[in-house]
């Protein structure tokens, strides 16, 4: 799956002060989020969740945004990625149907036997992270105009020029746990994809 160019982030004056550990979950996301979605979108208003065993980055970026649905602002940390490898990703998200009641879909991929989830130039815009994380040669603080290690943000964002950010040359999330608004990818390879569909809640966590 191929996507273009990334945009859908509005910005407002948001400042945001991330420890590492948020950073961390944040990139997690970005892997078992909703493969490749187009790049230019307005968000959906509808949260989803996402876990993973373990993602393996090269080239790790993030920084604060907010992003723009018909139901408001919302708030974010924005991960960019180079290169990502997960293993047993799941992705669900529960969509409230009138009358009916809740309906929930399940994405789950590169589990244990099969061949681990591959992506470049991945982005997510998460406003929940938890997950344990190790950084090699991370920098924090850096003006976001300035880095280097990452994919930085890309031609279609539209951000507070020299904010707040923080890089690293690679990362390794494990545990993760992750609720996130959106997320985009130049390329995504599903390798096992299954996808169920039934009422009811039925998430990642």
């Amino acid at each position: 799956m191929e996507s273009v160019a990334r945009g859908g982030t509005r910005w407002t004056r948001f400042a945001v002060v991330m420890v590492p550990s948020v950073a961390a979950t944040a990139a997690i996301g970005v892997a078992l989020s909703q493969g490749a979605l187009a790049a230019s979108f307005s968000v959906s208003g509808q949260q989803f969740k996402v876990t993973a065993d373990r993602l393996d980055g090269q080239g790790f970026v993030n920084y604060g945004a907010m992003d723009v649905s018909g139901s408001g602002k919302h708030p974010v940390t924005v991960i960019g990625l180079e290169d990502a490898t997960i293993t047993d990703l799941c992705q669900s998200v529960v969509i409230p149907v009138p009358i009916f009641g809740d309906v929930s879909m399940k994405l789950t991929a590169g589990r244990p036997g099969d061949p681990k989830v591959k992506a470049n130039k991945l982005y997510i815009d998460a406003d929940d992270l938890q997950a344990n994380a190790t950084f090699t040669e991370i920098d924090i603080g850096v003006s976001i105009d300035e880095t280097s290690k990452g994919p930085g943000p890309s031609a279609g964002d539209d951000y507070v020029p020299d904010s707040f950010a923080q890089q690293a040359d690679s990362v390794v999330f494990t545990d993760v746990k992750q609720r996130a608004w959106a997320t985009s990818a130049g390329t995504f390879q599903l390798s096992g994809l299954a996808m169920k569909v039934q009422r009811g809640k039925n998430e990642c966590y």
